[in-house]
């Protein structure tokens, strides 16, 4: 019998086809171990469903690792080694020839360049917390092991981090906002909250209400707005925000359609008519 608390955006089970490790908790015709892939474009699309018009989950950036379950026509149905995270997305997205990232981008976003020359015209657009594998330098300049260049300046050592969270999430001011989007092209509110965490080295789980159940410690306080303070995570039910200081908000919302830093109180009122009340204020550590 199916464990009906198993969430499947975390976990990759279907009627005809499971991950191995799920064998005995759910139902399914067939198991398997599935293949690691590497992602080898700048961003790909994971979807609910394997159609082009089905809704966005999320995106994957390039060098993230995949456990490939399924392919067919073209689509691979796969979970995220980054947040668990479990959907369709073009095989063709996807190596087997999985490289070890000696570095991560940086910065909200940098071109590739086909030579070290800022003049070129850019091949590609990468996104904060991309994940490349850098070959050397070249001026001002590191190349890819493709033979491509990027920005040094925009990249740093793998496992060297920011410290600071909420000014990584103040970058992304302005960036439109995009249901399931994970780039500074477009983005949505939790996706804001996991890039800062994860360009500190800390883990975060990808949607609102993982994040709710997994981050920080309550503030037992949480509906006293007088006692919010910057980093503060406010949840309410389908919604995330971090506070840049004690009166404003940093969020990805629908009501600017894009990433804003807005008074509190205001922000607390207005979403509390669609969203309902705070369900809780947590503290990462």
């Amino acid at each position: 019998m199916t464990d009906e608390n198993l969430d499947k955006r975390v976990n990759p089970y279907r009627d005809d086809l499971a991950a191995a490790h799920l064998e005995g908790k759910v139902q399914a015709k067939r198991f398997t171990k599935g293949t690691k892939r590497q992602v080898v474009e700048a961003a790909v699309r994971l979807r609910e469903a394997p159609r082009h018009d089905a809704v966005l989950e999320t995106e994957l950036l390039l060098g993230e690792v995949v456990t490939v379950y399924d392919e067919h026509e073209g689509w691979a149905w796969a979970q995220a080694e980054t947040d668990s995270h479990v959907g369709y997305l073009s095989a063709n997205a996807l190596t087997g020839a999985i490289s070890r990232p000696t570095h991560r981008v940086r910065a909200l976003r940098t071109h590739i360049y086909p030579e070290p020359d800022y003049k070129a015209p850019p091949l590609d657009l990468l996104s904060m917390n991309a994940r490349i594998e850098l070959a050397g330098t070249e001026g001002r300049f590191a190349q890819l092991r493709d033979g491509r260049f990027v920005v040094a300046s925009h990249c740093a050592p793998i496992d060297s981090f920011e410290e600071d969270f909420v000014e990584i999430a103040e970058r992304f001011l302005g960036t439109p906002y995009l249901w399931g989007g994970r780039t500074s092209i477009g983005l949505d509110c939790s996706a804001v909250i996991q890039l800062a965490l994860q360009a500190t080295g800390a883990p975060c789980p990808r949607d609102s209400d993982m994040q709710e159940t997994a981050l920080g410690r309550l503030v037992s306080d949480s509906h006293d707005q007088g006692a919010l303070r910057r980093g503060d995570l406010v949840f309410w039910s389908g919604h995330v925000g971090v506070m840049v200081d004690g009166a404003r908000l940093l969020h990805a919302n629908v009501h600017h359609m894009a990433v804003e830093i807005e008074p509190a109180a205001e922000a607390i009122a207005r979403i509390e008519t669609a969203y309902g009340p705070i369900t809780s204020v947590r503290r990462p550590s």
